[in-house]
């Protein structure tokens, strides 16, 4: 009989241990990817070789763009500097090597999210921070003014190993157009072919087009034309297998939407703490302990609107006022008639 109690004493101290250890918030969570963040002093971020709008280096080599915001929000919460981040440009070939292989913690370059990357490669999407769709650029002086006037071998520029690659193909294939792909691994190799006329279009998302029309000869000769051939959610990346790491940067770019929808940007931000509206309190850290939930302190979602600025700021500034796309479209928050929506931060 005293052998039975001591094994129900044994097993039963045993589950409230692993109850406590799931249970313990914070404290009782670890992130292989934070700690050695942390240990490094910087974030790790893999972002594209020059897509102005979203990320792109000026002559001096500082990185700016809706992209890297992303991960200028992420070493705001686990660092408290936005500016304590690496930069590692890579191309669309390269990219979910450089992810998988730890070279880089984050990929926040406008890749799409699509099934196989998400579920077949080791990678998990946290997000989207820009919802696009894949169009065609011409020379205004081409005569083409819709894709239904491409004809049989027409040849189009696009980037090797990327979505818009395998989107050309079906699209040309499912319209029996014979077509002469030139495909180029890095993005500027695209655009100089394309400006040189060595194809007759030049295919990739609708915003890439935008902005790399701003780096050719005479932007003002092209065009993009008016269909969307795709879906393009574009978002930021992480590895699978670190869960918290995940949700750190899940709720790093879910703080800068949500903070543009309840009026909070970098401006206004310390005056919301003594906001009525307890939505807003937890959003800059007056009230709850969100922060706890990743190990980290409650000022973390303050400390990205505040050195970062919430979406609508960001986006203005890197894509509305540099003429890239003016108007938001579907990067509209839904309260506006855009399609911009996320979990409630409580």
């Amino acid at each position: 009989m005293l052998k039975i109690v001591r094994n129900f004493v044994l097993f039963f101290s045993a589950a409230i241990l692993l109850a406590a250890c799931q249970q313990g918030g914070g404290s009782g969570k670890k992130s292989k990817t934070l700690d050695n963040t942390k240990k490094a002093g910087f974030v790790k971020c893999g972002v594209s070789q020059g897509l102005p709008g979203f990320s792109n280096a000026d002559a001096s080599g500082n990185w700016t763009g809706i992209d890297v915001d992303v991960c200028r929000a992420v070493a705001a919460a686990v660092l408290g500097d936005s500016e304590k981040v690496k930069y590692f440009p890579l191309s669309a070939k390269e990219r979910f090597t450089a992810l998988t292989s730890g070279e880089i913690d984050v990929l926040s370059r406008n890749t799409t999210w699509t099934l196989s990357r998400d579920a077949d490669i080791g990678l998990t999407f946290v997000g989207v921070n820009f919802y696009d769709g894949q169009g065609f650029m011409v020379r205004k002086n081409s005569g083409i003014n819709s894709v239904k006037d491409f004809k049989d071998g027409i040849s189009a520029c696009t980037n090797i190993g990327t979505t818009t690659e395998l989107n050309m193909r079906d699209f040309f294939n499912s319209r029996n157009i014979k077509y002469e792909p030139v495909a180029f691994e890095k993005a500027d190799e695209v655009v100089a072919a394309y400006d040189a006329g060595r194809c007759d279009t030049y295919t990739t998302d609708k915003s890439g087009l935008a902005a790399q029309r701003t780096k050719m000869k005479n932007p003002d000769e092209h065009k993009v034309l008016p269909e969307t051939i795709s879906k393009e959610p574009l978002g930021p990346v992480v590895r699978q297998g670190d869960s918290v790491w995940e949700d750190i940067v899940r709720w790093s770019l879910n703080t800068m939407i949500e903070a543009e929808e309840y009026g909070i940007n970098s401006s206004n931000a310390d005056s919301m703490t003594s906001s009525d509206n307890p939505q807003i309190k937890r959003l800059v850290g007056a009230e709850g302990e969100l922060g706890a939930a990743f190990g980290l302190d409650n000022e973390w979602s303050l400390r990205i609107i505040k050195q970062v600025g919430n979406y609508g700021e960001s986006y203005k500034k890197h894509i509305a006022d540099t003429g890239i796309l003016p108007k938001r479209g579907p990067n509209e928050l839904w309260t506006k008639g855009g399609i911009l929506y996320v979990p409630p931060a409580r």
